[in-house]
């Protein structure tokens, strides 16, 4: 039984709105209530869905209740909407069925939470790190690698599963943006600054270790949260957005370093390849970090155009607009 009762003004003024139905079978206990400026909708759930002959237990249908018949529907087409939502049902349990279960699913997932969580850690210990040491402690930009190099090491050396991430299907991550940034990093690293002491000692060191470690601060902890299913909305501006002035200041620090370092490996002809003779050719290193030097700038166009794909779909007004 629905039981109203309620006080409203209407033409005639301030009235009382009463009245009771009795309906043909059980329904839910509770109601769901909408109230517009207009009008109170009240919606009841039958408790079995199955076909009734009428509204109300009484044959005579009330006065005051009419139909909606732009929601009417007579037995045949309530058979036939009931029909297509089983089948809908059971085609979508087919298609769950179809996709194989993954046994690792967990596991996966476990171990990305852990490797972006390590990743987050390490970043956040270099940023802390150089930040107190440079504007607290008042250090200068020259001990930057001495104090800062280990750590970097392990995280940039940790960056390669990256790439592995993305060659297995781990992550949907494309694999050439992966690669060009990791190995690109890397050669900075382990090359040229990790080979030779006077780069080691120079300011240079202290901006790509700083830009470095700001991208990494908000990419690792957002993906760390993506594996979870978690998205926090502020960290996605800023993972999609912080790259656009980063990612070119990071690249001119790569590029000056190259710059400084070349005049090093012409004078101490290290990493230099001498052909055998009658050749008696000598390929300067010097030589191939010029060309890298083309290549690191066609590196940062490749992940730019990718990191701005990625912003379009995250942040673009299709995804305002799906939400």
């Amino acid at each position: 039984i629905l039981l109203f009762l309620a006080q409203g003004h209407g033409a005639t003024g301030d009235n009382i709105y009463e009245f009771q139905i009795e309906f043909l079978e059980p329904v839910e206990p509770k109601p769901v209530c909408r109230v517009t400026q207009r009008q109170l909708n009240i919606t009841v759930q039958k408790k079995e869905s199955n076909w009734w002959e009428r509204l109300t237990k009484q044959e005579k249908r009330p006065l005051f209740l009419a139909p909606d018949f732009d929601r009417w529907l007579d037995e045949s087409d309530a058979e036939m909407e009931l029909k297509e939502k089983e089948e809908e049902k059971i085609n979508k349990m087919k298609i769950e069925s179809r996709v194989p279960k993954d046994p690792f699913k967990h596991l996966k997932k476990g171990y990305l939470v852990m490797y972006n969580l390590v990743q987050f850690l390490g970043f956040s210990w270099i940023f802390v790190n150089m930040t107190v040491r440079l504007f607290i402690l008042g250090k200068s930009f020259y001990d930057t690698f001495h104090t800062i190099a280990d750590m970097m090491y392990f995280c940039q050396t940790l960056a390669l599963m990256e790439i592995m991430n993305s060659l297995i299907g781990l992550v949907r991550s494309p694999l050439i943006p992966a690669v060009v940034q990791v190995f690109g990093r890397n050669f900075i690293l382990f090359v040229v600054l990790g080979s030779l002491e006077e780069m080691q000692s120079k300011p240079v060191v202290f901006f790509i270790f700083y830009f470095w470690s700001i991208i990494e601060l908000f990419r690792y902890p957002y993906y760390m949260l993506s594996c979870i299913g978690i998205e926090w909305k502020p960290l996605t501006w800023l993972r999609y957005t912080t790259w656009i002035p980063l990612y070119p200041l990071g690249g001119l620090a790569e590029a000056v370093c190259i710059i400084q370092s070349i005049p090093i490996f012409s004078e101490t002809g290290k990493y230099s390849l001498g052909l055998p003779n009658p050749l008696n050719v000598t390929i300067q290193f010097s030589f191939l970090l010029q060309i890298y030097l083309i290549a690191l700038f066609l590196g940062i166009f490749v992940n730019f155009r990718h990191l701005y794909k990625q912003r379009k779909q995250h942040l673009g007004p299709k995804k305002r607009k799906m939400k």
